[in-house]
This record gives structure tokens, sequence and C-alpha cells, in this order.
């Protein structure tokens, strides 16, 4: 499976990881507004705000398996409108959450007959900014990296060493429900890997020779003839790769700029305005748990449970050695880390010293985090390494958890905001 490595990270804390694979199969593969090959298409968009080939490759098979359109994996051109139109909220969403108003979901809502209900728009939005935040955890545990997905380099993530991961795991209060059914589909995963190579290659040859027709007919239309050989053979047409790599696997997206709108859009420092107060997000007027909880659970049911157990299951989360290292309480360190990460968002707590920040976050980590956080695709294996060299890669994936946590959670309450003042 592709999220083996992602799942071996998320595995030093199995207590976290059985409830992130929880609420990650209700969002993508249990009753919802969505159909399932729009939930994996915008999860590719998603990714590919970040260049992440990792999560894409992932969601391009998904997406084939759920019985999509291929067509639709050559890029945001040969998708529905309806579709099309998430690319906006997609963008802001990923980069600058802050920019998001009533407008924009007035614009989802009412275009005639590309129209999103409010249902629809809250299960796309959970998606975006599950992907836009599991995109930060890939990056900064190195599992773009991993072989065979086309990464840069390695981050070193430790191996569990010559234990089965769900050996590793149960020993650890992993359920063994849990571990069965991953077992299962692991199985069931080999069992449709060799039909689902055969239709990718098939797609190739159907999509390729379709693709050669058109542009020998536009040739002879405007008399260009220099360029089509060049653009079939390269494959970039596509968004896929033609053909499976030496070891058999199959690949997927070679040119993620395909699924992407303004690709030059990308984070910028929040800066707060003196004169304008209504630029930085107060949790005291719109929180998660007095607002945007019951908003996402009443129009997409039960998801606000499973993503507040997820929250609260991060916020609980052991950290003693990493808070004895600074000589502060775990809950003290767990809060700097997490109040940092949204401030970088322009949320504020007024009842927060952000002075704190400076004295229990080294320079080094902050770095790191603001990396992470804000352009995961930026993430060098010097920067890992760097980052408190003394701590344990089990408590630097908990620093990762916390991230991924905390940027969900900013991207939501901003979503959710926005939704709610078009409600009213």
């Amino acid at each position: 499976g592709r999220l083996e490595a992602v799942t071996q990270q998320m595995g030093y804390h199995p207590q976290y990881l059985e409830s992130f694979l929880k609420m990650q199969h209700y969002l993508m593969h249990m009753d919802g507004p969505l159909p399932f090959d729009c939930r994996h298409y915008i999860a590719i968009m998603a990714a590919a705000r970040h260049q992440c080939r990792y999560l894409v490759n992932l969601h391009v098979l998904q997406f084939l398996r759920a019985g999509g359109d291929p067509q639709w994996l050559r890029g945001l051109e040969f998708i529905p409108p309806k579709l099309r139109n998430l690319s906006e909220i997609n963008k802001i969403l990923a980069h600058r959450p802050w920019l998001i108003t009533k407008e924009h979901i007035e614009k989802l809502l009412k275009i005639s007959e590309w129209s999103w209900s409010l249902a629809e728009l809250v299960h796309a939005v959970v998606l975006l900014a599950h992907c836009h935040a599991l995109a930060s955890f890939v990056f900064g545990c190195g599992c773009e990296q991993d072989e065979g997905l086309g990464g840069r380099g390695s981050l070193k993530p430790l191996s569990l060493g010559s234990q089965c991961f769900c050996e590793a795991t149960a020993g650890n209060s992993c359920s063994q429900e849990l571990l069965r059914i991953n077992r299962k589909r692991s199985l069931d995963s080999c069992m449709e890997l060799d039909s689902l190579r055969e239709r990718m290659q098939r797609i190739h040859v159907e999509t390729e020779g379709r693709e050669e027709m058109r542009l020998l007919q536009q040739d002879r239309e405007e008399g260009e003839g220099q360029g089509v050989a060049v653009g079939v053979q390269s494959g970039s047409l596509y968004g896929l790769s033609p053909l499976a790599d030496p070891d058999g696997e199959v690949t997927g997206a070679t040119n993620l700029a395909c699924y992407t709108q303004d690709p030059d859009f990308g984070y910028q420092d929040f800066a707060r305005r003196d004169e304008d107060q209504t630029q930085v997000f107060r949790v005291q007027d719109y929180s998660w748990e007095d607002h945007g909880f019951s908003l996402v659970n009443r129009l997409y049911s039960d998801i606000g449970h499973l993503l507040d157990e997820k929250f609260r299951m991060v916020d609980g989360l052991q950290s003693s050695a990493m808070a004895k290292r600074q000589g502060c309480e775990p809950s003290v360190f767990k809060r700097g880390i997490w109040n940092y990460i949204h401030c970088m968002f322009g949320i504020r707590y007024d009842d927060y010293d952000y002075a704190e920040v400076n004295q229990l976050l080294e320079r080094m980590l902050k770095v790191y985090i603001k990396t992470v956080t804000c352009y995961p695709e930026k993430t060098n294996s010097e920067m890992f390494d760097r980052f408190w060299k003394q701590f344990k890669h089990s408590e630097k994936v908990h620093v990762n958890l916390l991230i991924l946590e905390a940027r969900m959670q900013a991207e939501l309450l901003y979503a959710l905001q926005a939704i709610t003042q078009y409600m009213i």
C-alpha cells in the first residue's frame, strides 16, 4: 500500500494512528455528500498545491479504482466546471487561509447548474484541509523521499526493524480489529494491483492514440508539424507516466502543474495591522469547540466527532521527554507549538503570552516548524537532521503530528467561519 511510509511513521504513536485511519477511511470511503471518484480527485488537487507526488500518486490510483474518468487525469481543463471551480478555494486554503471570505463561499453555492450544496462544500473543505495538512506530514517525515516515489533524497526515517509493521504496533495497544482490517486491505490491494496496472497501460494507449490523432489533425489544419512528436513522446500531456517502472510499479503523476491554477501563489507571512484588527482571527470569537464542531457535524454527519477525536488524541500524546529537555510541563510545550503554528496563520489566543514561544522553541525547531507548515515542499534532509539532534525519532514524529493537526484545524476554522457568515 502507498500509505505504508506514512503508516510506519504514525505507528510510533499507535493510538493516534488508529484515530487517524478511522477518520480518513470515513472521509474517503464511507457514505457522504461527494462521489468517491470526486473525493480522490479533490485530494489530488490539494496535494498538488504542495507538489506532493506521494499523495498525488496514491490518489490517482484510488481515483481509477473508484471508476474515475481517466481523461480527468490530464488536468483541470478536462474536469467538470463544478469541480474546477474549487481551485480558488483550494489555492487560498493551502497557502493563505485568512483570505477566505463568505463571497468565496457564495460564489461556489450560487453558480446555477454548477453550484455546490452546503453539505458537498463542507465535505470538500474537510478533504482539502486534510490533504494539505497530510502533505506537511509527508514532507516533514520524509515519506515523499521514500524509494520508488521519485523523491529528491532520503530524510532517513528510522526503520521499525525486521518486524512487520502490524507486529510492531500489536504490542502498543493498537486494536486487533484495526490490524485485521489493514491486513485484509493489503491483500485486497495486492489482488487488484495487476488488473489496475493493465488498466493504467490500456488507458495510456487509448489516450495516446486519441491525442496523437487530435494533434495530427491540428497540424494539418494549422500547418505546424514540428513539436507533435515531442509532445506525444514526452508523456507530459497525459498527467500520467505511461508505463510501469522497472520494478513493475505503476507510476503516477509526472506533471503536477496540470492540477493547479496560479502555481506561483504561495504562503506570505501573516502581517498583523494595528489599524485593521479584523484581520486577526480571535479564537475567543470563533473556536472549533464552540462553533466549528457543531457546524461541520450538522452538514456532514459524524465527521465532526472523528475530527474532534483526532484533535484530542494528538493533544493527549505523551511528550514528557521533549518537555523535560525544555524544562517545562508537557502541556505547556505542546501548547507553544500549537499556538505558534496558528499564529503563522493569523489565529490568536487572547489568554496566551506569545513571548513563551521564543522561550520554549529553539530557533532551528521554529525554522523547521514554519517550513513544514507553510511550504512543506521546501523541507530538506539537512533541516530534518539538524532540528533537535538529541531527540528520538518518535519525538520528531510527534512534532510533525502536532503540525498536521494544528494546520488542519487552522484551515477548517477559516473555511467554517466563512460558511457561517454566509449562512447568517
